[in-house]
């Protein structure tokens, strides 16, 4: 015999424990990694913060910005709700040789938005916002509405950016009769998007941020009383406000055309697919079959931006293959409905 002794192996850890501990891990991470990407209160529901740029566009004398064609410019990401809302207004309105865009893109690894090359001399989305307001220190979102003369963001709040696009620039718009937000109309333009913007919105986001489960299913309940809602209401009129499409009907297509890409699995909001409802979903086709709106619907850029980058809600960054969207395009029958 020689002395060399024969070492036992050492006994491996419980899978009990290791599931423990990395459930533990990932938890803590999670909640560290979820309270930089969406601020909570104390119930675990997300809070989304206030946009801090307000001015408008106007022809009051003694309005900065005064409407110009080539003086303001839009910073959009394709993937974000928000930022599509100007583009559809943008693209109704005929407004696309009046206002240029620039696009955007999530980064991950910087945590936010950056140029794919230069622009005003910044590299992302923060430093454009701090060459118009140095020391600035909130979010750095899009839309952005940049007024080119002055270097400075005239409004980040996509919900004013569209009421500006929708009257301001009639002079140069290839579409000018088209009014989105009309005088009489706008008590229940204004009804329906508060309450969209609550439960559908901002509802989504509400559910797939929530850090706790009674958060989560208080949301969830809210957003599908909702859409149940508006399935209702659109059994007997075209739009939400009647025949013609209003500011309403931009502003809650957006969140639709991404709900079964993104919102049903990633965010769960899984109780039903706007293609399953009885109107919704062929609401839906409408207002994408509306002149030029299909061009400002970029599926491949909403997939990758939230499978891609929302790395809290996807670790591992796979991103689906489907859906095909060539259903959109299939029949709504909607032209009559509301027509006496």
């Amino acid at each position: 015999m020689t002395d060399t002794k024969i070492k036992k192996k050492g006994k491996s850890l419980p899978p009990k424990l290791i599931i423990g501990l990395g459930k533990f891990v990932w938890t803590t991470l999670w909640h560290i990694m979820m309270s930089r990407l969406a601020p909570r209160n104390k119930s675990g529901e997300y809070i989304r913060p206030d946009s801090q740029f307000r001015n408008v566009v106007s022809q009051a004398e003694a309005n900065i910005y005064q409407p110009a064609t080539e003086r303001y410019k839009l910073y959009v990401g394709l993937g974000c709700p928000w930022a599509h809302r100007t583009l559809v207004v943008r693209a109704l309105k005929g407004l696309e040789d009046v206002i240029s865009v620039t696009t955007v893109e999530p980064s991950a690894e910087s945590g936010g938005w950056v140029f794919t090359s230069e622009d005003e001399g910044c590299q992302t989305l923060a430093e454009l916002y701090q060459l118009a307001q140095p020391g600035y220190t909130g979010r750095s979102t899009v839309p952005v509405l940049w007024d080119k003369q002055t270097k400075t963001i005239v409004n980040n709040e996509s919900a004013e950016i569209i009421v500006i696009l929708n009257s301001e620039f009639n002079e140069f718009a290839t579409n000018p009769t088209l009014n989105l937000y009309p005088a009489e109309l706008k008590e229940k333009i204004d009804w329906w998007n508060q309450k969209i913007y609550t439960s559908v919105n901002n509802g989504v986001y509400r559910c797939g941020f929530a850090q706790t489960q009674a958060a989560y299913n208080q949301v969830c309940d809210e957003l599908f009383a909702t859409l149940d809602e508006i399935d209702a209401a659109l059994n007997t009129s075209r739009y939400l406000c009647g025949n013609n499409v209003t500011l309403a009907d931009v502003r809650l297509f957006t969140t639709l055309f991404r709900f079964d890409i993104v919102y049903y699995g990633l965010f769960k909001c899984n109780r039903h697919r706007i293609q399953d409802y009885p109107n919704l979903g062929a609401y839906l086709r409408d207002l994408y079959q509306l002149p030029s709106v299909a061009g400002t619907c970029d599926l491949e850029s909403v997939k990758q931006d939230y499978y891609g980058n929302l790395f809290p809600l996807n670790p591992g960054g796979i991103v689906p293959s489907g859906p095909d969207m060539a259903f959109m395009l299939k029949p709504h029958n909607r032209e009559t409905i509301g027509v006496h």
